[in-house]
């Protein structure tokens, strides 16, 4: 597992990084032999610690937070997160892991994240670019969960078009599919 640790606003020691490393050793079980890129960021956020941590096996991505007084707990509650994610959908990652083998998980939501700031108007604040797969609803529904987004676009490997899966307010999702014309 290849970690990458750095800090915002907060000077990462040996002992916050040793603490980070060790705990995120619980998670590369989930994920066998398969190569697993991690980057921690921990940062200091209107007095509270920040811990973001983002996990990518191909193009598999969990994401977590944790948001606390003591930057180790934020380190606790982050990985909890990701532990929980990825035991609710252990099931479909494993499956989706096994059928596309060793194509490294075909980059399944952001293959290259390309982000940049873009300066126009005073609405648009942050551009960014991805490769839109191809996969089901139910797969960019677990994807967006993993991620922890609220929203998440995708290419419906059914019709082939760009579609959209959002979270209500409600608790259920809701999908947005282009009308032709």
């Amino acid at each position: 597992m290849a970690i990458k640790v750095s800090g915002h606003n907060v000077d990462v020691t040996p002992a916050l990084r040793d603490y980070a490393e060790k705990k995120l050793q619980k998670v590369q079980k989930f994920f066998g032999d398969r190569p697993v890129e991690t980057e921690v960021v921990l940062k200091i956020q209107r007095e509270q610690h920040v811990a973001d941590i983002t996990i990518q096996v191909g193009a598999l991505l969990v994401r977590g937070q944790g948001r606390t007084d003591d930057m180790y707990a934020s380190i606790n509650m982050a990985v909890d997160r990701i532990e929980r994610q990825i035991r609710k959908y252990k099931t479909r990652i494993n499956r989706r892991m096994r059928k596309l083998g060793e194509q490294a998980i075909a980059e399944v939501s952001s293959g290259s994240d390309e982000s940049q700031e873009v300066e126009e108007e005073d609405r648009v604040v942050k551009t960014k670019r991805f490769d839109v797969k191809p996969m089901s609803v139910d797969e960019a529904i677990m994807q967006m969960e993993l991620l922890d987004h609220d929203f998440f676009v995708f290419r419906d490997d059914t019709t082939g078009e760009v579609s959209v899966v959002y979270r209500r307010k409600d608790g259920n999702y809701g999908l947005i599919q282009p009308e032709a014309r």
